[in-house]
């Protein structure tokens, strides 16, 4: 699935029928506030949205922009802006590289760490997976049936074992075997239990034992249905496992692709990939523009 159909549901709710005016409708009072309606009921946060209609009101009053067209380039522009940051993936050059997979159940976190693998695979790499939720046997299952599908090893521990010693045991074998990257998908933990906070935070530590530095990337998959309500679940993330990184999914079951600026604003988190449905190849790394189009195309600021 593309971005842009991905985005279908954002787009064709509100938004569309916003901009879907005709080329040189001229800017009124009423069209600004639901304008701002739009955006907000797309899951933009009320802080990036308020700066936003600031500057599209002073642009209106000073008739430097005139028309709806116009005025949509210049909304367009700054949402690209919001969306800045480096969206590779990091790495000293150390091998191999090592990406904790982190997030709570449900949030697509299993699936999301299969799907970067085979991008990885798919430019040329040599990735393996660590299956280091352990408290869960279907979770193990799954990730091994992913790697078949994608075609890509997998090491696993033992039922409710230590998942710190699986992703150490991963990285080891990792070097031994010359694959360039290890994918660990940790156990989806809930921010308010401590305990599992703390495991995952050993995670982090034992991981850098096993190779000094890592890990690389520590990515947290957020659920793209549950909009800005993600945000507050997140920051306990980010405290605990140093998190470098967003993954959003489900981007294709809801009308809310606007919480992704939120998600950004808020966090001050490069967003890195997308979500956008259930295949295989339905992961798509971040591209500003690419986004922005997807979701406010060109047709509708003309």
């Amino acid at each position: 699935m593309t971005l842009d159909s991905g985005l279908e549901k954002t787009r064709t709710g509100f938004l569309a029928r916003l901009f879907g005016r005709g080329r040189e409708e001229k800017v009124t009072p009423e069209w600004l506030d639901a304008l701002e309606e739009g955006l907000l009921r797309a899951d933009l946060s009320v802080s990036l949205v308020d700066p936003l209609m600031a500057q599209v009101r002073d642009l209106v009053a000073t008739a430097e922009v005139t028309t709806v067209p116009k005025l949509l380039d210049a909304v367009r522009e700054t949402l690209v802006g919001a969306l800045a940051g480096d969206t590779a993936l990091r790495g000293d050059g150390a091998m191999p590289r090592v990406v904790l997979v982190v997030g709570v159940n449900g949030s697509g976190k299993t699936t999301t760490a299969a799907k970067l693998a085979k991008r990885l695979k798919d430019a040329g790499e040599r990735p393996l997976l660590a299956a280091a939720d352990t408290f869960r046997a279907a979770a193990t299952e799954q990730l091994e049936r992913w790697a078949e599908r994608v075609a890509v090893p997998i090491v696993t521990g033992k039922p409710e074992g230590d998942p710190a010693a699986v992703v150490f045991d991963a990285v080891n074998a990792a070097s031994a075997r010359g694959n360039t990257t290890v994918i660990a998908d940790t156990a989806g933990r809930l921010h308010t239990k401590g305990q599992l906070m703390e495991e995952l935070a050993k995670i982090v530590r034992v991981t850098g034992r096993a190779r000094s530095g890592a890990p690389d990337e520590v990515l947290l998959v957020l659920d793209g249905t549950a909009g800005q309500n993600a945000i507050q679940q997140a920051r306990q993330f980010t405290a605990t496992a140093a998190v470098t990184g967003i993954v959003v999914t489900k981007l294709d079951g809801t009308a809310k692709g606007g919480a992704v600026f939120a998600i950004a604003h808020e966090l001050k988190l490069p967003v890195k990939f997308l979500g956008v449905g259930e295949k295989a190849d339905d992961l798509v790394p971040m591209d500003a523009r690419k986004f922005v189009d997807a979701l406010l195309p060109a047709a509708y600021s003309g």
